[in-house]
């Protein structure tokens, strides 16, 4: 700019103060409201942005690499469940110690086979030894006591049987002096006083004949029934020291039934106290399967079903021949016995993979067996869409199952899909979305 039109800006716009030089310019700023309504406009924007674009409350988004989705098909359903079964002897009798005592000698060993009746092992009890001793002398005297008594009662009945016999010899003589009196009496030849004391002879004797046979036919009846009590008492006394005896014989540890030798792990020295379980017999080569079924099948379970056991690549026959409904851990058990040909080798304590069949096959709608079914109960599942894109919860009636498959009553149509794999973390949805990146 030049030096002239600088002094015509000076003399037109008039001579510039000092103190118009310092003069404070205000700035213009944006009123206090009009920032808290602009602060709550942008909120609101960002809420409904969230709102409209977030997943609702019934429906949740997941990876369908994830799930695993399998179709409704019609087939045939197989009723039958897998079994673990355990290898038991059919048949265990158990060995106790009828008394106590001190091991003396060991006859066999843990593990052989014995035959019924044979010793194991020899205990001693000097005690018992003792009582049965004198246990026995008591029982034999109270038995010569006895028989001293009968041969008392024989005596009496001997006795008696003379006595009679004497009585009736003396009423014969009687009666014979009496009928020869009677006649010579009445003609005068014997005195009316001898004939008088004949007819009394005759008389007493009769009486005393009578009297005789009436002391005897008690005596029998008392002595008959006292003979009986003693015979009763005395087969008591037998049977008692025949116990006793028993007892004795006990302290000879034998083998109740022949068959396997097991749990026998007594040591020469040890003291048994009576009662103590010294081992067990197993019936030689006969075994049964105890195996565990899930409670959920209690109801259907009966005695006399047929199952298949696989050993060695066949198979073999059993049955269901006991249910033990008590439950524990969710399972109980049962008794599988072999209907025929027996594995051979098996070993107690062997498990064995074994078919249960609960029904005959049936045609049925069938979906693969899933975890899912441990979180619905098989009361709802997962339908996947036609496109693939979403699943929809649906309720659904399932019936039997097995590990292979489950049987369909209402719900799904065949050609429909289902998500089998479980449903953690989404049981609670009505809707999945499903993306696959």
């Amino acid at each position: 700019m030049s030096v002239l039109n600088l002094k015509r800006q000076a003399e037109t716009s008039g001579a510039v103060s000092g103190s118009g030089m310092d003069k404070v310019v205000a700035r213009r700023t944006i009123p206090l409201t009009w920032k808290i309504g602009a602060g709550a406009i942008l909120i609101l924007m960002i809420a409904a942005a969230f709102f409209w674009f977030a997943p609702g409350s019934g429906s949740q988004t997941v990876d369908a690499r994830r799930m695993i989705v399998s179709e409704v098909r019609q087939g045939n359903f197989d009723d039958f469940i897998p079994l673990r079964a355990r290898v038991t002897p059919l048949l265990t009798v158990y060995i106790d110690a009828v008394e106590g005592g001190r091991v003396e000698t060991m006859l066999v060993e843990d593990g052989a086979t014995v035959e019924k009746g044979q010793p194991i092992a020899v205990l001693s009890n000097a005690e018992l030894q003792l009582s049965t001793l004198a246990r026995q002398t008591e029982v034999e005297q109270q038995i010569n006591n006895m028989r001293s008594q009968e041969l008392l009662l024989a005596q009496t009945r001997l006795a008696n049987e003379r006595a009679i016999l004497e009585a009736e010899l003396a009423v014969q003589r009687s009666r014979r002096q009496y009928e020869r009196e009677k006649p010579l009496a009445q003609r005068g030849f014997v005195s009316g006083k001898q004939f008088a004391d004949t007819e009394d002879e005759y008389a007493y004797q009769r009486r005393r004949l009578a009297a005789l046979q009436r002391g005897q036919a008690s005596d029998e009846r008392l002595q008959g029934s006292q003979y009986s009590q003693q015979q009763q008492a005395a087969k008591s006394m037998r049977s008692g020291l025949t116990i006793a005896r028993a007892n004795l014989d006990a302290l000879q540890l034998r083998a109740p039934v022949a068959g396997k030798l097991s749990g026998f792990s007594v040591q020469v020295g040890q003291s048994l106290q009576r009662g103590q379980r010294v081992g067990q017999i197993d019936s030689p080569g006969r075994n049964k399967l105890i195996a565990g079924v899930d409670e959920f099948y209690l109801g259907r379970v009966r005695v006399g079903q047929q199952a298949q056991v696989e050993f060695g690549g066949k198979n073999y026959a059993v049955k269901v021949t006991k249910i033990y409904p008590q439950v524990q851990n969710g399972q109980f058990e049962v008794d599988l016995q072999f209907v025929g040909e027996e594995p051979t080798n098996l070993q107690r304590g062997q498990t064995l993979q074994a078919k249960l069949t609960l029904g005959d096959p049936a045609p049925a709608r069938l979906i693969p067996n899933g975890a899912f079914y441990n979180e619905t109960g098989g009361a709802w599942v997962f339908v996947v869409s036609p496109d693939g894109r979403s699943a929809v919860k649906r309720q659904v009636r399932l019936g039997r199952r097995n590990t292979d498959f489950i049987e369909v009553l209402d719900g799904l149509d065949p050609g429909e899909r289902v998500i089998t794999s479980p449903y953690t973390g989404f049981a609670d949805k009505d809707r999945l979305d499903l993306t696959t990146s």
